[in-house]
């Protein structure tokens, strides 16, 4: 039998756009053969809207963007995760949530879909919330033992009534050039380097239009290499790739706009510098109870020292997007992976079962 996929995109973030760019390539690198395709989108207001099952693959993003069919529809409700089969309304078999950012990335959806006891790809409630800001994520890497570029952070309310203390606290601990960033967004969105005091306030002002909170990080010379774990209980590693951005950062354009970033997959890392690489990803893995995917990005010091930047518990998922780019590397092509995170979901759902709710 088939399996019943329900995919959830969109989102109200920020994030959207990037969103339906994934949607769009998963469903065209689904097998039909194997699965039922089921679209949920959500639009940017937070509406949630079921569209009709797919038979083929979508030409087009904007055919993916459900209208809300009639006023008072577009609610959160469980009859979003069924599909009518002979007549009947059924169970999905599970649920792929390709979102990025806030309202889908960090928990709130997950908690959902495990309150109505759906298998779904990905990460749990604790492992999104924590991957997804930053603060607390650097905060259990800390304690955790695993080596970073020093940070500091602030909430919107605190920075208001003493900016100026803000500014010389970063100038004093970090220095520049420093990266100012929104805590629990990703896709570069809203982050800016600095390297004086009048591009740290505009920093400030820029990050803290989409989040409450953030973080400064220092700046540091090395080389960004990232890569890709996948697993539940027994992760495993891809190869790394490198990042060479052309711009100053990695920002959003170079991500998904200007192609102007190069990657080198493989990396051109040693032996063992590549086993010492894997040992850190897994062990932030398992810091943060992560499963199914994780895209692990690292900083190489010029000194050959490792030290976390962070990880994606949603990586961008495009067939160009480096999680699967580097798995590709490694061997397993993106229709493949897609087929092999679903069953990771199902298994770690399986495992869930097992747990006794009642004394």
């Amino acid at each position: 039998m088939k399996t019943k996929l329900g995919l959830l995109y969109g989102g109200k973030s920020a994030e959207h756009k990037v969103s339906m760019r994934t949607a769009m390539a998963v469903i065209k690198a689904l097998d039909l053969s194997k699965f039922d395709i089921f679209p949920i989108y959500i639009t940017e207001q937070g509406q949630w809207i079921k569209g009709p099952q797919l038979f083929a693959p979508v030409e087009n993003v904007n055919e993916l963007a459900f209208s809300t069919p009639e006023a008072g529809e577009g609610m959160l409700s469980p009859q979003l995760f069924q599909a009518e089969v002979d007549g009947q309304l059924t169970p999905l078999d599970a649920v792929f949530p390709l979102l990025h950012g806030p309202n889908g990335e960090d928990g709130t959806v997950q908690g959902l879909l495990e309150l109505l006891n759906i298998p779904y790809v990905g990460n749990g409630v604790l492992a999104s919330s924590a991957g997804m800001d930053k603060v607390v994520m650097k905060n259990i890497f800390a304690q955790a033992g695993l080596a970073q570029v020093d940070y500091v952070w602030f909430i919107r309310s605190e920075w208001e009534k003493a900016k100026e203390s803000a500014y010389v606290n970063v100038e004093e601990k970090l220095g520049y050039p420093c990266f100012v960033k929104p805590a629990n967004l990703g896709s570069s969105v809203g982050i800016s380097k600095c390297s004086d005091r009048a591009e740290l306030e505009a920093a400030f002002n820029e990050a803290f239009q989409f989040d409450r909170k953030i973080i400064i990080e220092q700046g540091v010379t090395a080389r960004e290499i990232e890569i890709a774990v996948l697993g539940n209980d027994e992760p495993q590693c891809s190869v790394a790739g490198e990042i060479i951005p052309k711009t100053s950062f990695y920002d959003y354009e170079a991500k998904y706009e200007d192609n102007s970033t190069g990657l080198i997959i493989p990396a051109e890392i040693s032996a063992e510098q590549y086993a010492e690489m894997k040992e850190l990803a897994i062990g932030s893995f398992k810091a943060l109870d992560c499963s199914g995917l994780v895209r692990a990005d690292f900083f190489l010091t010029q000194d050959g020292k490792w030290l976390i930047n962070e990880v994606n518990t949603m990586p961008g998922f495009t067939p160009v997007s480096m999680f699967p780019l580097l798995w590709n590397e490694t061997g397993i092509a993106y229709p493949q992976l897609i087929e092999k995170l679903v069953e990771l979901a199902q298994e770690r759902h399986a495992e869930k079962q097992r747990i006794r709710y009642t004394m």
